[in-house]
């Protein structure tokens, strides 16, 4: 049976602030844990009105300790913005505090636009082309036998997964030549999803962290108990894409009646895009469509994410979405 797991950007809804955000948050991991999904992952955001995962760290520690038995972790930490030592150090923390539990994924974007980016700079020399480089060095941090004269306390000698997060080939080549899991970000970003998926397969080398490769694709389902309705919820992440892409994003709005025929061709082509990787619908309807993705990709596990207005509908989304893996094999 595949795993599933869950993705969470603690989404700002409009006329709600982080607070509330966080409160959903841990409410949709402890329905989580007890659907049975396997992860809980934050992904790391700054400067986005409608996203309150920005200190990453920090919300995975309330997470874990409002749960006890999913595994939770990042998903993942935009390494340019930090030094590799501080993460060792705060992932270390985590691990030692929730053993066991913790996941740490890797990117090499900011998470942000341009001008955030550079406040966010962990020195004047940051750059996001020595990522390959932090990833081995964090990697060291954690190693019982490391080469660095410095010391991760905690992190030393405790196993936190590394896990690469990619949208493109690039992040698939470096979790092959390293032998690590890697993530594809399939749910915004799917254009090169099967080419990184074959590479990384192909060039994939086993290492001590990983024997065979292991590839989880992120992937958004709107699961409502009618067709309309799913349609109908849907239209809240619709906005925000076309929002985000357009130079303007905003907190998650309510969801829209008629939505798709209010925009014109080109907000309607970007969606078409990012939808490719969607499942819409009723039980039946997002069955189908998640056993021929599964059937196409190979996918070993899926992360789901859901950008639904509202939490009741959101958990009921997730709900139906983990009934159905048993059906999925």
């Amino acid at each position: 049976m595949i795993p599933f797991s869950i993705l969470d950007l603690s989404p700002i809804n409009e006329g709600s602030d982080a607070a509330q955000s966080f409160r959903h948050t841990l409410d949709l991991a402890r329905h989580g844990e007890r659907w049975g999904y396997q992860r809980f992952w934050l992904a790391e955001h700054h400067g986005m009105p409608g996203i309150a995962s920005a200190a990453t760290a920090v919300l995975i520690g309330h997470v874990a300790g409002g749960t006890s038995t999913i595994r939770v972790g990042a998903g993942g930490i935009m390494l340019p913005n930090h030094s590799p030592l501080v993460i060792a150090e705060q992932f270390g923390t985590l691990e030692s505090l929730f053993p066991g539990r913790i996941d740490l994924g890797l990117g090499r974007a900011p998470g942000s636009d341009q001008l955030t980016a550079r406040a966010l700079r962990r020195n004047l020399a940051a750059d996001a082309d020595q990522f390959p480089q932090d990833v081995v060095e964090l990697m060291d941090y954690f190693s019982a036998e490391q080469r660095h004269a410095v010391r991760a306390v905690p992190g030393a000698g405790l196993n936190v997964p590394i896990w690469i997060l990619g949208s493109s080939l690039f992040g698939a080549q470096l979790a092959a030549a390293l032998g690590l899991p890697y993530a594809f970000a399939s749910h915004f970003a799917p254009t090169q999803m099967m080419q990184a998926i074959a590479l990384y397969r192909a060039t994939f080398r086993p290492s001590v962290h990983l024997e065979k490769p292991y590839v989880m694709l992120g992937y958004n389902v709107f699961a409502a108990d009618t067709e309309e309705e799913a349609q109908f919820l849907a239209t809240s992440m619709q906005q925000a894409f076309v929002s985000l892409r357009s130079g303007h994003p905003t907190r998650l709005l309510p969801p829209m009646a008629d939505y798709l025929n209010r925009i014109g061709p080109q907000e309607r082509a970007l969606l078409d895009q990012v939808l490719s990787c969607a499942a819409i619908g009723s039980r039946d309807t997002v069955r189908r469509i998640l056993k021929v993705f599964i059937e196409q990709t190979g996918a070993d596990e899926l992360m789901i994410t859901s950008q639904i207005f509202d939490h009741s509908a959101r958990l009921r989304s997730y709900e139906i979405t983990a009934d159905l893996r048993e059906a999925l094999g």
